[in-house]
């Protein structure tokens, strides 16, 4: 885990930065810069591009991951990577005529319930390409076991970005219209540049020989469009859906509480840039002892990082929905429920670099398309009953039923679970908090309350993890940075 934990904390760093900008620009910034109206435009296209993202990409990001450690020589690496540059382009060029020739139709059927998303449907189109290229060329430096440069392209340029917009925009440096293009803008201009990050790091020599189990390596990257695309599909449609129902300045009181329930996630990503390769090269090993191992020890890690998150973020919500605007406050029951979701997703560790760069990826498919089809389904029903909490509701049951059979498929075909012992201690420390802190609040301004109210959780979830030794990885790095004997 040597290289894992030392990338890892490394990422984990640059994804907290990230999410602190981020955190800066969706609760603040936005808020009091652009209208409700706008700010939900956006959300829109950034998730409507992330469904696409997985076909503009032809899945070879995935692709890449897999397939890459089986070849051993230099030419036909060279052949796999010049393969991989161009394949994307096999859909991105059909799709764009296709966008092109019915544009009329698409954009109406996009904006029945908002008039205003009409003039914005050939943005999706262009940050979906940016958005997959961005993943290629991040697949292409993780392989040579650089994730860090990526990582920090992927979390923290874009929102350094966007703010800097922003404030061009309270400035009137820049309109809306001008706001909302230089978004784009700088979407493409990180892909341009982890593109020469990427090259710096193996320069591409092209090359056209012929390839080793090509028709694999075409199936694999034909049927993993749909694994990622069900993957992103489970957690943008809900943005996607909530334009066809509600206003969609409710979408940004939505993205909101998504936002504060998805920094959860922000050790996964972190984690899952090496994790990543590294399962994918035990797998073609068939090194069982190794992946085992990593996939308990990823899932315990991932657990006790993300639960500290969790508690963080479930404790303190109310005072921070006191410092934000009023009328983005019924976000409030999204946050408990996309925090739920995402707490379960670190859960799994390394599960899915597991299924995806094995060979049982295409089971698994078709449960993630029942999946999908439950997921627009419950949105379907919940939305115009219970709107954004609705919608909320519906990605919580649809990422545990997803995540559950997950878990089972590796049980039955790997023998491996991912919970041990010391993942029902630290379920217990995380209850035990949660009923301590949640309804004790300090009379103290909001802000005070939640950094006193955060120190002091921080020290109790620290000193039980260390004290009940639940996992010798995270037990190292608290004596090593609290300097314990």
């Amino acid at each position: 885990m040597g290289i894992v934990i030392n990338q890892s904390f490394k990422n984990t760093i640059t994804t907290y930065l990230g999410f602190g900008i981020g955190a800066i620009n969706t609760l603040f910034l936005y808020t009091y810069f652009i209208t409700d109206q706008y700010y939900g435009l956006i959300a829109f296209i950034l998730s409507a591009a992330n469904i696409m993202m997985p076909l503009m990409a032809f899945g070879v990001h995935n692709t890449i991951i897999k397939f890459y450690s089986t070849f051993k020589t230099r030419n036909s690496q060279n052949s796999f990577l010049t393969l991989m540059l161009f394949l994307p382009l096999v859909l991105v060029i059909p799709v764009g005529l296709i966008g092109y020739i019915s544009y009329e139709t698409i954009a109406e059927l996009l904006s029945q319930k908002n008039e205003i998303v009409k003039d914005y449907v050939w943005y999706i189109y262009i940050t979906a390409i940016a958005m997959a290229y961005f993943e290629v060329f991040f697949a292409w430096a993780k392989v040579q076991m650089q994730t860090v440069f990526g990582n920090f392209m992927k979390e923290v340029f874009h929102r350094i970005g966007v703010m800097i917009l922003l404030f061009c925009v309270y400035f009137k440096y820049l309109n809306v219209e001008q706001f909302i293009i230089s978004v784009i803008g700088v979407y493409v201009l990180r892909m341009l540049i982890m593109k020469l990050y990427a090259f710096s790091v193996r320069l591409p020599v092209f090359k056209f020989n012929k390839i080793e189990n090509l028709s694999s390596i075409l199936k694999y990257s034909s049927l993993i469009i749909i694994a990622g695309s069900i993957a992103t599909l489970i957690l943008d449609i809900d943005k996607f859906m909530l334009n066809n129902y509600i206003n969609i300045a409710e979408v940004a009181y939505y993205s909101v509480a998504v936002f504060i329930g998805t920094v959860i996630a922000v050790p996964q990503r972190a984690m899952h840039q090496i994790l990543q390769p590294l399962t994918a090269q035990f797998l073609n090993e068939n090194n069982k002892l190794a992946l085992k191992d990593l996939y308990q020890r990823s899932s315990l890690t991932l657990y006790v990082i993300s639960g500290l998150i969790f508690l963080l973020i479930i404790a303190n919500i109310n005072q921070l929905y006191v410092i934000i605007p009023e009328k983005f406050s019924g976000g409030l029951l999204v946050v408990f429920l996309i925090s739920i979701a995402k707490l379960y997703d670190n859960l799994l560790g390394n599960n899915n670099a597991i299924l995806f760069n094995s060979d049982y990826y295409r089971i698994v498919l078709i449960f993630g398309v029942l999946l999908a089809i439950l997921a627009i389904v419950l949105n379907m029903l919940l939305i115009p009953k219970y709107g954004i909490n609705g919608s909320a509701l519906a990605t919580l049951i649809a990422i545990g039923v997803y995540n559950t059979i997950k878990v089972y498929f590796v049980k039955q075909k790997f023998n491996m679970l991912p919970f041990t012992i010391a993942t029902l201690k630290v379920s217990l420390v995380i209850v035990a908090i949660v009923l301590l802190f949640y309804f004790w609040e300090f009379p103290f301004h909001p802000m005070a309350n939640i950094l006193l109210k955060s120190l002091l959780i921080g020290i109790a979830y620290l000193m039980l993890i260390y004290k009940l030794a639940v996992s010798q990885d995270i037990s190292e790095q608290i004596k090593k940075y609290l300097r314990l004997k």
